[in-house]
C-alpha cells in the first residue's frame, strides 16, 4: 500500500522521539499475543526503556507500519530509527547476546535454570521428542504472568538449557529467570492427565482481607493500602489510616514499588480493589491482597463511623 504523506510523518515523529520502539498488539503489561509478549519479554530481560505503539487502537498505524517498513506481521523492533525485525528475529538476537550489544547494555545472565523433571515427566517428554523426530527438542515459555508453555521447538546448540532426569529444556531469557526452581511432573488424579508445574516464582493468587483484618495490619504498618476509587468517592466515605491512591502519578509510584511489598486494595465493594488487585499480581507483585466488600463492609465489620453509599 502507499503510505500517506501525514501517516508517515507520524511513525517518523514517533522513531525520532525515541531510541527504541516496539510496534505491538496490546501493551508490555498485556501483551494481545504471544508473539508480542515474546518480543516484550527479551526487551524486559535485558532492562531497557522503550516505547511501545498499541497497533489495535490505531488501525491506521498498524497497517502503515507494515507498508513503512516493508514488513507484513506484528511485532516490529526499531532502533535508532531502524527496523529490527519481528518476533523471531528479536528472540535470536536475545538468545546470542546481539540485541544487548545492539542496546548498548549488558549482556544478559544466560545461566541455565535449576529445574526437577520427575521420572514420571521424564518418560513422557522424552516420547514427545523422540516422536517429532530428529532436530526437535522441548521448549519451556514462562510469560510475565507466569503462565508456563511447553511446545516442540528446533533444535539450538546456542540455547539457554536445563537438563534433568536425562531431559533436555530449551528456555528463552526471561523465561531462564523464571523458571529457576520449577518442578514438572506428570499427574494422572481428579485435575486429569497432564504436565503439572510448579513455579515457586509465581506470584502468589490474590489474596482477601476482611475489612477487621485489614484494620489491624494497615495500622500496625504491615500492608500498603491502596484506594482505587477517584477522590469524588473518597470525599464520601474515606478510612481513617494511612492509604495511597492512584491519582496524579499515584499508580506509576506504586507500579515502582519492590515486587515483595504487601498491598491491600480497597474500594466501594471489592469489585475495583479486585481487578486492580489482579492486575499488579499480573506485574509480578507478589503480596497483594483485596479487601472483601469495600468500605460498605468496612463501615459494617471494623466498627467505623463511615458512610455507606
Amino acid at each position: 500500500m502507499s503510505l500517506d504523506p501525514a501517516l508517515r510523518s507520524r511513525i517518523e515523529s514517533l522513531l525520532h522521539s525515541n531510541r527504541v520502539v516496539l510496534f505491538m498488539k496490546g501493551q508490555p503489561t498485556m501483551p494481545q499475543c504471544g508473539f508480542s509478549a515474546k518480543a516484550v519479554g527479551a526487551l524486559s530481560a535485558l532492562g531497557v526503556d522503550y516505547a511501545h505503539v498499541n497497533v489495535l487502537a490505531d488501525q491506521d498505524i498498524r497497517e502503515g507500519i507494515k507498508a513503512y517498513g516493508d514488513w507484513p506481521t506484528i511485532p516490529q523492533l526499531y532502533i535508532d530509527g531502524e527496523l529490527v525485525g519481528g518476533s523471531d528475529i528479536i528472540e535470536q538476537m536475545s538468545n546470542s547476546g546481539e540485541l544487548a550489544s545492539v542496546l548498548g547494555v549488558a549482556a544478559p545472565d544466560r545461566t541455565p535454570p535449576k529445574i526437577t523433571v520427575t521420572p514420571a515427566a521424564a518418560e513422557m517428554l522424552a516420547n514427545a521428542a523422540a516422536d517429532a523426530g530428529p532436530g526437535s527438542a522441548l521448549s519451556l515459555s514462562i510469560n510475565a504472568q507466569f503462565q508456563p508453555n511447553f511446545q516442540l521447538a528446533q533444535f539450538d546448540a546456542n540455547a539457554i538449557a536445563a537438563e534433568s532426569n536425562g531431559v533436555r529444556i530449551q528456555f528463552d531469557l526471561a523465561s531462564a529467570r523464571r523458571a529457576e526452581g520449577v518442578t514438572i511432573d506428570w499427574v494422572d488424579d481428579i485435575r486429569g492427565k497432564g504436565l503439572a508445574i510448579d513455579n515457586p516464582n509465581a506470584p502468589k493468587p490474590v489474596q482477601t482481607l476482611s475489612p477487621a483484618e485489614a484494620d489491624v495490619r494497615v495500622a500496625a504498618g504491615e500492608v500498603l493500602l491502596v484506594d482505587v476509587r477517584p477522590a469524588e468517592e473518597r470525599a464520601v466515605a474515606s478510612v481513617k489510616l494511612p492509604f495511597k491512591t492512584f491519582d496524579g502519578n499515584g499508580r506509576a509510584e506504586l507500579e515502582a514499588l519492590p515486587k515483595d511489598t504487601a498491598i491491600a486494595f480497597l474500594c466501594r465493594s471489592g469489585g475495583r480493589s479486585q481487578q486492580a488487585a489482579e492486575e499488579f499480581r499480573a506485574l509480578g507483585f507478589k503480596d497483594v491482597y483485596n479487601i472483601v466488600g469495600g468500605t460498605n463492609a468496612w463501615a459494617d465489620e471494623a466498627g467505623s463511623d463511615l458512610v455507606k453509599y
